[in-house]
């Protein structure tokens, strides 16, 4: 018989519900348990289902916990657990910020492409999907993608509208509620035990990738890398290339020249700019470490954030003494980086060049052990130069080679390095 002495109170919240399904999660995905009990519970009647804010606080109904299997709550506690972790309203404070997005309706729009980038490979294998709960497929969008780049792709409208319920706190989207206790209320994590949290987390993951998702293991990888300002360096040198004088530039029919008014009979075309093409030369060779192959793929996402999000623009080419096939970004995890053998990048230029629609801008990731093509290339190009330190051999078998730098019409960003040692040409 069931305990009626325990048994909550009509309308209160059945913590014992709510607890067992957090203890299912955390069997289902033992790596975000240290995330998972983290999270401070608070009953709330002003949220539909569950919400978090950015100090880890748990809001909760109790109507939806009573109507809900404890199958499916455990899917909406990693659901919300998952926001907190991925840093999402961090993420869109800088979007907003960014793209001067306004107003709650596009904090809306970023809670949806959050919810997407979550809800692509969290469930199964012992995680039940909430009913209702929002992917990518629901908008007719790609899986796998970032939250950034879902944002770009929908707007609301029909296909959103039996989104408009959705609210998963500020922990989502950034904008703190009238409802949430804020930074000075109790049960909250200081930004140390967050990074505490996510360090833990951080490093189950690392510890046996093959029992997570790609999402999660991209999220591990990424989650505590030093402050790399050279990764701004590196997108403001592609911006600054892909937005020079020409680059992206052509004459178009579609919308004539207004100079067409002063000549009668004659139409003439407009200069017009176009999205522009980037092609991203890999050095592939033995002297560059498979860490540093790691780096540059990483490096290909945040050069396609740097020309507008448009991967279909960007081309990705792995060369060592020969050049391969130009692979057209989708998802940087599945770009074959083959090579080992020697190094001469003028093979890539000279493939890159070739391409059709040729690209605006040449991006060459390598550790410079390298000749360099003896004229400028017919487009921009910058250099991400792998660092070496100054004592180590570039050749085995002349200790006193040293390679040619850059050359002078590259702009050069080098990886790694501290910020004073980051300006390019």
């Amino acid at each position: 018989m069931p305990d009626r002495d325990n048994a909550p109170a009509p309308g209160a919240l059945d913590r014992d519900k709510l607890y067992a399904a957090r203890l299912h999660a955390a069997r289902v995905r033992p790596y975000l348990a240290t995330a998972l009990f983290a999270l401070n519970a608070m009953e709330s009647r002003r949220v539909p289902t569950m919400a978090v804010d950015r100090h880890w606080r748990c809001y909760v109904s109790a109507a939806f916990v009573d109507r809900t299997p404890v199958e499916e709550l455990a899917g909406v506690w990693v659901h919300e657990v998952s926001h907190l972790l991925r840093d999402h309203h961090g993420r869109s404070d800088r979007v907003a910020r960014e793209r001067g997005l306004t107003g709650p309706g596009e904090r809306l729009r970023m809670n949806i492409a959050a919810d997407c980038e979550i809800n692509d490979d969290v469930f199964g294998d012992g995680l039940v999907r909430p009913e209702g709960a929002v992917t990518p497929a629901s908008l007719q969008l790609p899986a796998g993608e970032l939250m950034e780049d879902y944002l770009r792709q929908f707007r609301l409208g029909p296909r959103t509208q039996s989104m408009s319920w959705l609210d998963c706190g500020s922990g989502a989207d950034g904008l703190e509620r009238d409802w949430e206790l804020g930074p000075d209320g109790a049960h909250g994590l200081s930004a140390h035990e967050q990074d505490a949290v996510r360090f833990r987390v951080a490093q189950g993951i690392n510890a046996r990738p093959g029992n997570t998702p790609k999402g999660w293991r991209r999220w591990a990888e990424e989650a505590f890398q030093p402050p790399q300002p050279w990764r701004e360096l590196l997108g403001a040198a592609v911006r600054s290339a892909a937005s020079g004088a020409g680059a992206g530039e052509d004459y178009t029919y579609g919308r004539p020249s207004r100079r067409s008014a002063g000549m009668p009979g004659v139409v003439l075309p407009s200069l017009r700019r176009m999205p522009p093409r980037v092609c991203v030369v890999i050095d592939t060779s033995g002297s560059v470490s498979d860490a540093e192959l790691g780096s540059a793929l990483r490096e290909v996402a945040a050069i396609s954030r740097a020309v507008g999000g448009r991967r279909d623009l960007v081309g990705v080419l792995p060369c060592d003494a020969a050049a391969r096939t130009v692979h057209p970004l989708c998802h940087a995890e599945g770009i074959p980086l083959v090579g080992g053998g020697g190094t001469d990048l003028r093979t890539g230029f000279a493939k890159a060049l070739r391409a059709q629609p040729r690209p605006d801008v040449v991006v060459v990731l390598t550790d410079g052990q390298t000749p360099w093509p003896d004229t400028r290339p017919p487009c921009r190009t910058v250099v991400g130069l792998f660092p070496r330190h100054p004592s180590a051999s570039w050749d085995e078998n002349d200790p006193e080679y040293v390679p040619d730098s850059p050359p002078e019409w590259a702009r050069v960003v080098v990886i790694g390095s501290a910020p004073a040692g980051t300006a390019g040409r």
